[in-house]
């Protein structure tokens, strides 16, 4: 079925006149349009960046950069957020009627696209992954009878998956793609720059796909969650529509500044070399968990594809356990100095804690911890 813009996005969306900044006319000059204050910010160190303008709504060298690292094919086919959570609430919100439409989500996977739907008063199908052995993939005919019984508008598909760590099969993610679903399907790929196999982004199939949205983010491989910085790349019509409805300057320049010199080619090559050691760290901590010194540690689950790992716990009797799983997290966290993350509640993933790759330091004492943890807590 064609996707049409029209049949998807809400008629008063279509309809929106966007807001018109005084950056979208003129940026250089003497600049006396917008009410900034022109004597500066009232700092008392200097700060790179003209702090007291307002920044670009557009920022097209960003963009020019991300076309040349991903592959794209021009700035018209990316929109930033604040992070990718700003991105799902724009899908959200640009896409489904409150109180009427509805999003699908594959559990277990990332907590807000659930969060935003509850916000925005739209509803969640939940159509769980198959978690036999630890895959983690798609129930491919059971999304696309989900489809056709309940008014779904947006696909969510978390690949490499959080908590899974675990890539989903191109060829399940085509599969809903050249299906007869006319709503639009993302694909968030947070954690892809860890992938080491074929099937990674699939962020050049927007050619190919106008209902495909890939969001991306400088949080995870780039190390910079702390700039929030997220990135939506899609059909130029759809990014449009995007763009009408966020803030005029939902970026601001201090993260502008930083997203464009992480994006250069010294930027990429600092990513990249962080990016090896992570993967080494990660091969070496799966290593040590799988012959770990004491009881209490079972199986590694999913494929591995992110940086972290999600380990079962055991009990006494060599099963998962949500009770002692709990009970190591806490432990950790309150007396010992290391903070995992308890992930025991969420759909197969019983008895499991998700353990972020560290440093070389940082992993070292994370296993010597952990061996003090579940000693303690067998006795």
């Amino acid at each position: 079925m064609p996707f049409s813009l029209e049949k998807i996005i809400r008629p008063n969306i279509l309809s929106l006149a966007p807001y018109h900044s005084a950056r979208d006319d003129y940026s250089t000059g003497i600049l006396l349009d917008a009410n900034e204050n022109a004597y500066g910010p009232a700092l008392t160190t200097h700060h790179n960046g003209d702090l007291h303008r307002y920044p670009s709504p557009s920022h097209w060298p960003i963009k020019e950069r991300i076309v040349q690292w991903r592959g794209v094919p021009s700035v018209h086919h990316i929109s930033l957020g604040v992070g990718s959570d700003e991105v799902i609430d724009f899908l959200v919100r640009v896409a489904c009627v409150p109180g009427k439409d509805k999003i699908l989500i594959t559990p277990p996977t990332y907590g807000m696209y659930s969060v935003v739907a509850q916000v925005n008063d739209v509803g969640v199908v939940r159509c769980p992954l198959t978690i036999d052995n630890g895959s983690y993939q798609l129930c491919v005919e059971e999304i696309l009878e989900s489809i056709k019984t309940h008014p779904v508008k947006i696909i969510f598909l978390c690949s490499p998956g959080n908590p899974t760590g675990t890539c989903l099969s191109h060829d399940s993610i085509r599969a809903i793609l050249g299906s007869d679903f006319d709503g639009i399907v993302v694909v968030d790929e947070a954690y892809v720059d860890f992938v080491e196999h074929q099937q990674g982004t699939v962020s050049k199939w927007i050619k190919d796909y106008p209902n495909l949205v890939v969001m991306q983010t400088l949080s995870k491989s780039f190390g910079l969650a702390g700039i929030r910085l997220g990135i939506a790349l899609g059909n130029p019509k759809l990014i449009k529509i995007i763009n009408n409805i966020k803030a005029p300057y939902n970026i601001g320049t201090p993260t502008a500044m930083l997203a464009y010199k992480a994006l250069s080619e010294q930027g990429l090559a600092v990513m990249k070399y962080h990016r090896s050691l992570i993967l080494k760290e990660r091969e070496k901590l799966i290593a040590r968990l799988g012959c770990f010194p004491v009881q209490g540690v079972g199986r590694i689950l999913g494929s591995n594809d992110a940086n972290f790992i999600l380990v079962q716990i055991l009990n006494k009797q060599n099963e998962p356990c949500n009770d002692r799983s709990k009970g190591v997290y806490t432990l950790m966290a309150d007396t010992l100095g290391v903070v995992v993350r308890f992930r025991g509640t969420e759909h197969g993933c019983l008895g499991c804690l998700r353990m972020t790759v560290g440093t070389e330091e940082e992993n070292s004492v994370l296993l010597k911890q952990l061996e003090k943890a579940l000693i303690t807590m067998s006795k």
